[in-house]
């Protein structure tokens, strides 16, 4: 995919691996639609971003239904298209994070919210006009959490493994469609909602979500090219 002919939508990109991976995105010239929570960062975000490439910043709650379509029908009506849509928006719920035992119904289904039944939604509204150009890029993060098992990250982990089923499921509905599905687990780094994770444990040692990020934009530009429809890629063990 040539980027700088394209439109991406990142959710989560006010700070952490969105960013970082807006900035690369940016930098070939690829158009963005991003959105976080938190008004003040995206805005400073969107700020550094329009120096090198037109931005459409929308803050608000991805799990907000009628948030998650203002943002597609703006970026529509704005760009004409949205050929990329990074699910990259996450939370780990309470923190520090409770065991599942002690973990509450209500905690538990605000992870599932803003994990799961969000980036589905997000899916459905950027599908069709996908389908009618018949290409698309559909990438979910995940994370090592999701296929092993950790103490005390069960809810976040919960999420991710139906985070990943749904990928493949939905990679085997798009069959023939030229629209692909990808799952990408950037590995463990040191990041806020790490911090958050695990509060007061030294993650000094970890990468930064700088070193990940440029696979994302390799990913679009060159192995498209030689991936199937659906591919599941994990940098490094660990939770992220």
């Amino acid at each position: 995919m040539n980027l700088s002919n394209s439109v991406v939508l990142i959710t989560g990109a006010s700070r952490g691996l969105g960013l970082e991976v807006a900035r690369i995105f940016a930098r070939r010239g690829a158009s963005l639609v991003i959105t976080a929570r938190g008004a003040d960062a995206l805005w400073k975000a969107s700020e550094e971003l329009a120096l090198q490439t037109e931005v459409l910043a929308i803050p608000g709650d991805i799990a907000d239904l009628v948030h998650a379509e203002r943002l597609v029908r703006e970026g529509l009506a704005q760009f004409g298209r949205i050929d990329v849509l990074i699910n990259n928006a996450s939370t780990v719920g309470p923190s520090p994070m409770p065991s599942l035992d002690l973990l509450a119904p209500e905690a538990f289904e605000e992870i599932l919210r803003v994990n799961v039944v969000a980036p589905l939604h997000l899916i459905q509204l950027v599908l069709p006009q996908m389908k009618v150009r018949g290409e698309g890029l559909i990438i979910n993060i995940t994370s090592d959490a999701g296929v092993k098992a950790y103490a005390g990250w069960g809810g976040y982990g919960t999420s991710k493994a139906a985070l990943e089923h749904l990928s493949r499921m939905l990679a085997e509905e798009l069959r023939g469609t030229g629209i692909r599905v990808y799952l990408v687990d950037p590995g463990d780094m040191n990041t806020q909602m790490h911090r958050e994770a695990d509060p007061g444990l030294d993650l000094s040692h970890l990468p930064g979500p700088e070193v990940p990020a440029p696979a994302f934009v390799h990913l679009v530009e060159v192995e498209t090219a030689s991936f199937g429809r659906f591919e599941a890629l994990r940098m490094v063990d660990g939770p992220s």
